[in-house]
């Protein structure tokens, strides 16, 4: 793979992969500690309708789609909040309503030509250098964010009513961890696509929860497992020519799968 380094749109893919599994490492330990990965499948596919405003109203789709994504999460967010009893069902319709807004408003937009293959499995090896510098800045602004709460987060994230009684404002620093998800999923999308993004937002994480003993551990090595599987998928794409989004997650799933079996076998071996 070192050879097709030369181009630039292998360079560009590599660096969105590397800024996309900080993003991941952190917003989906986050997602997985806090037990909302349902919400983070509800914004992502909730997205499409975001894009699908983007080229209806001929913005750049990464303002509508942040901007749409923002809107959805914010919602889902205080139905969590306010009926956790029937958030399921609730994200569940937006997830339908977001998907299916997406894609009645690209049909109602006049000379419709997007490649929606796209946008629902990712688009790494077209990523431009403005792209680039958003998702640098996104991932620079969530590291600064978290390090900054970090400890408000490691309480509200292990025992909600702990924080509450230490003082942490615990709705605002939910609903900005929300934020922070769904801008950071919109910055993923263009890695693995909307449909596979939760993949690589809960693999990682999973794999690390089991050899790490802090959060911050947690999210350096998921972000390290999440660059390994994305560089690798990146590279079986390119010399296998397959879709690099699910060569992405099929290598991330393929490390799920060693994790789970390593799991439960080294315990049996013990036993004997």
């Amino acid at each position: 793979m070192i050879e097709v380094l030369q181009y630039e749109f292998m360079q560009n893919a590599l660096l969105a992969g590397l800024l996309a599994s900080i993003i991941c490492g952190i917003m989906g330990t986050m997602v997985v500690v806090n037990r909302i990965v349902f919400l983070s499948g509800g914004i992502a596919h909730a997205a499409f309708g975001g894009i699908g405003l983007a080229f209806f109203c001929g913005w750049h789709y990464m303002v509508g789609t942040i901007g749409f994504s923002l809107m959805a999460a914010l919602v889902m967010a205080s139905i969590t909040l306010k009926a956790r009893h029937r958030a399921d069902t609730i994200i569940g319709v937006i997830w339908a309503v977001g998907m299916a807004t997406g894609i009645i408003l690209l049909d109602l937009t006049p000379g419709y030509n997007v490649d929606l293959m796209s946008y629902l499995f990712g688009s790494i090896l077209t990523v431009p250098d403005s792209d680039l510098w958003m998702m640098f800045g996104v991932g620079l602004a969530i590291l600064g964010i978290v390090i900054y709460f970090y400890n408000d987060y490691l309480a509200l994230s292990y025992d909600e009513e702990f924080a509450r009684i230490r003082g942490v404002h615990v709705k605002p620093l939910y609903f900005l961890m929300i934020v922070m998800l769904a801008v950071g999923i919109v910055m993923i999308i263009q890695v693995v696509g909307l449909i596979l993004v939760i993949a690589l937002l809960t693999i990682p994480p999973y794999i690390a929860e089991k050899y790490s003993k802090s959060l911050v551990k947690m999210m350096v090595l998921s972000s390290l497992l999440s660059a390994i599987f994305t560089v690798t998928g990146l590279w079986l794409s390119y010399a296998l020519n397959l879709t690099s989004g699910a060569s992405i997650i099929l290598v991330a799933g393929f490390g799920f799968l060693v994790s789970f079996g390593l799991e439960h076998l080294l315990p049996n071996l013990s036993a004997r």
